[in-house]
């Protein structure tokens, strides 16, 4: 898009947007649902920094965030800083650096925003605001468990009806792929395909390796394990190797917590789920809303990673993605989110003390409330808290006079005296 000469160019790089009044009020009524729900279940917050020496940030990112992440010289140190594409490298950092004498377990909970590089024509968010926790020193179904009926309450909080949590076991999988011959491209199109739940190109690629029958078997099962809890019967009869059945009787003592929370109308078991298989060692899970093809949360276990900054402790948590939640919820949120101020006063005469005395009674009552401080007619400042969503106008006459309150919404006008006006209710 072209400007005139007199116009300065003001447009954006991809992947970053404005957010105007409508959508800023959305996104915060998404954080505050989501910190209400890890406050009940016992966590704290934490602030993390938006640079980080590349070399540190480093220890605890995947192959796949390295090559993500925004980097530049520090005029400072000589050393290479970085924007994090993800949090839980940082939160990780913190507690293994700055926490490690508490007791544990540590749980931590954080909101903000992080940029990765993304590939030009992808049409993906490089700016990305993430919410979630993170629950170190724990190991177990029963902390697994936590995790999930605990994205299951934030979803419901923050206006979700219809949505799935599909939980996966990357352990199982490894253990299937245990007698994989040693070609990692082949794996890595073999992992792909099982992904995308496409059975025909599995079969072909299988073709081209030296498996026993067996081990082709428990390969060629995988696409179809998914499901209610019915799949763990049916994935016990399709291994034989015992890493996979380890995994799937930690998943069954999952499902048994999550009955108990009563949470489980809201789960699928899905075998077949293999993202973030470098990353996790365990149950992993994935929150997708009715209509919606992205997740807007993902999460599981990590036991690997505060090890990376010399403090080995087990490790599960999950992240939402307030930009999927708000593309998700946005018609709801149009019902829970109202982004209007209480009342514009409006001064009639020229002494201006009286208006000014009612605005600071009236945000000391705790509504939210604006001088209108243009000289302008009664019908103009009408006009004005019309557009800019204000609740009501109070038209203030002279000190200690009848203040005239009028309801956008209707146009009805009532007078209060000062009287009434030390306790409103609107």
């Amino acid at each position: 898009m072209r400007f005139s000469d007199s116009q300065p160019e003001t447009d954006l790089p991809k992947g970053v947007r404005d957010f105007l009044p409508l959508k800023a009020a959305k996104v915060e009524y998404l954080q505050q649902q989501l910190q209400q729900v890890y406050r009940a279940w016992g966590f704290r917050p934490l602030i993390t920094p938006q640079l980080e020496y590349l070399d540190v940030l480093e220890l605890g990112l995947g192959e796949g965030l390295q090559e993500r992440t925004f980097r530049f010289d520090d005029r400072q140190s000589g050393r290479l800083l970085a924007f994090p594409p993800d949090m839980t490298p940082q939160i990780a950092r913190i507690a293994a650096t700055r926490m490690s004498e508490l007791p544990l377990p540590l749980r931590l909970s954080y909101h903000g925003r992080v940029l990765r590089h993304t590939e030009q024509q992808a049409g993906k968010d490089r700016d990305i605001f993430q919410s979630g926790v993170e629950l170190i020193g724990l190991d177990g179904p029963e902390a697994d468990a936590e995790m999930i009926a605990m994205a299951i309450e934030a979803l419901k909080a923050v206006g979700a009806k219809e949505f799935t949590v599909d939980i996966g076991q990357v352990e199982f999988f490894r253990g299937v792929m245990d007698s994989f011959p040693a070609d990692e491209r082949l794996a890595h199109q073999v992992a792909d395909a099982i992904l995308r739940k496409d059975s025909s190109e599995l079969t072909l690629l299988l073709e081209k390796t030296v498996l026993a029958a067996a081990a082709r078997e428990e390969i060629l099962a995988l696409p179809r394990l998914y499901g209610g809890r019915e799949v763990l019967e049916r994935a016990e009869k399709s291994v034989r190797n015992e890493r996979s059945r380890r995994a799937l009787d930690s998943l069954a003592q999952v499902l048994d917590v999550l009955e108990v929370y009563g949470v489980l109308e809201h789960v699928t078991v899905d075998l077949g789920e293999l993202r973030g298989l470098n990353y996790h060692t365990g149950i992993t899970f994935q929150g997708f809303l009715s209509g919606v093809g992205r997740t807007v949360c993902s999460g599981g276990r990590y036991n690997n990673l505060t090890a990376q900054y010399g403090f080995p402790a087990p490790a599960t948590g999950f992240t939402f993605s307030l930009l999927h939640l708000l593309f998700a919820l946005d018609k709801i949120l149009d019902e829970a989110v109202v982004p209007a101020c209480d009342l514009l006063i409006f001064s009639t005469g020229e002494n201006l003390r009286a208006a000014q005395e009612l605005a600071c009674l009236l945000r000391g009552q705790g509504y939210s409330v604006a001088r209108d401080i243009l000289e302008r007619s009664e019908d103009e400042a009408l006009n004005y808290a019309r557009q800019m969503n204000y609740r009501y106008l109070a038209v203030v006459a002279g000190e200690h006079q009848d203040i005239e309150l009028i309801k956008l919404a209707n146009g009805n006008r009532e007078k209060r005296s000062w009287q009434q006006l030390q306790k409103l209710e609107l």
